[in-house]
């Protein structure tokens, strides 16, 4: 789950780290009393959305008086803001943040996570921050550095003083940084984040850090031990039908192939999403039903995935464990027939009373291909939404029937 750069600060200035002040404004006229508020003459109108780039795609302003703080924040309220990654279709703002300004002398970048290779919580730095560290990273890697805190003895003093040599710190810049890194860390682990990223950190002309914009991203599986973090979360900003899947207890990414799937089991639905790739088509989700899915559930699961104009073929994979084979089988009868399923759908069933599964999807009447394995399950589904374009699978399949 992600919050906006607002909530962000406020969570980091609870914890003792150096932001500007700033204030959240739904309205011109709230925009234009948070200008007020602040005092001095020097404002940044940012739009709040989930997404980075926002000052390149026109949703981050300097106003310099504060007629000019009503005429940005009048531009971007509204506006459908569209940065690399946000996509073509871009995301409409509405709210934004007006923050005093700031007196800056040089940018750095900062960002803590989880290295998956490691196992370990990361600092990433570089003192090449702002809004082209991506070129950064695929051009000059070698300004960018890393550094793994072990788990054993956490976080110390050397982690922040070598974090601030990397980034040529010096002075009261350099003890900030130190006291910056130990108060991110905790901050990481308390709220059980998955991401805070800082770019700009940046160094005033006064010799002071500042985190001028901040990004956080928390883990979903924990936030059931962190309410307030929950109540943090803006559904607007999140993919409707994934909003609607979690309702129903429904594990749903969207993707952009066209061959819908359902599962049970991560593990299960990434390696179903890797076979349709391997036979030359592409998954349109990522959508886990769990162990112990009910008919409802499944129906649920078919509208999710019909809601998707892209999808052409289905691939339902289940192997019953705790889940019964039957069960599912009932769920996708019910669901074929109350929404009229007319694109291909290929059922491969596996497991406890998988017998009985078969023998309803056999006896319903409906054009369910049923497939005997996984392998199988996904040559059927991209033949069926690939037709004879694809005539290795073709010939496969008709090695496969004699």
């Amino acid at each position: 789950m992600n919050i906006h750069e607002y909530q962000a600060k406020e969570l980091m200035r609870a914890h003792g780290l150096p932001t500007a002040r700033g204030v959240m404004a739904l309205s011109v006229d709230e925009a234009v009393a948070a200008a007020g508020e602040i005092g001095g003459d020097l404002w940044v109108v940012k739009a709040q959305v989930h997404a980075g780039g926002r000052g390149k795609g026109g949703g981050v302003k300097i106003a310099k008086s504060i007629d000019e703080v009503r005429g940005y924040a009048n531009d971007i309220l509204g506006m459908q803001l569209v940065t690399h990654q946000t996509g073509p279709a871009g995301k409409k703002v509405s709210r934004i943040y007006v923050e005093e300004g700031s007196d800056i002398d040089r940018e750095l970048y900062l960002s803590v996570l989880l290295d998956r290779a490691t196992s370990r919580i990361s600092f990433i730095a570089s003192t090449e921050g702002g809004m082209d560290i991506e070129e950064v990273a695929a051009s000059t890697p070698e300004k960018i550095i890393s550094i793994d805190v072990d788990p054993a003895s956490g976080i110390s003093g050397f982690h922040g003083r070598q974090i601030a040599f990397a980034l040529g710190l010096s002075g009261n810049a350099f003890k900030q940084c130190i006291r910056l890194i130990g108060g991110l860390y905790n901050l990481f682990l308390e709220k059980d984040a998955s991401l805070i990223e800082i770019n700009p950190l940046v160094v005033t002309k006064s010799g002071e850090l500042l985190i001028l914009d901040a990004k956080m991203g928390f883990d979903g599986n924990a936030l059931y031990r962190h309410k307030d973090i929950l109540e943090l979360r803006d559904l607007a900003e999140e993919e409707p039908t994934e909003v609607e899947a979690s309702s129903f207890g429904l594990n749903y990414v969207k993707l952009d192939g066209n061959i819908g799937c359902m599962v049970n089991g991560a593990g299960l639905a990434m390696g179903t999403m890797d076979i349709i790739k391997l036979y030359g088509a592409a998954p349109a989700n990522f959508l886990d039903v769990g162990g112990g899915a009910t008919k409802e559930q499944v129906l649920n699961a078919f509208k999710i995935i019909l809601s998707d104009p892209n999808v052409e073929g289905i691939l339902v994979n289940i192997f019953g464990g705790i889940m019964r084979c039957d069960i599912i089988a009932e769920g996708i009868v019910a669901a074929a027939k109350q929404m009229n399923i007319t694109v291909p759908l290929v059922v491969r069933l596996e497991g406890t009373n998988v017998a009985l599964g078969k023998k309803i999807l056999e006896d319903s009447g409906l054009a369910i291909i049923p497939a005997d394995d996984l392998g199988d399950a996904a040559k059927k589904v991209v033949v069926a939404v690939q037709g004879g374009n694809n005539s290795y699978l073709l010939r496969s399949l008709g090695n496969d029937e004699e």
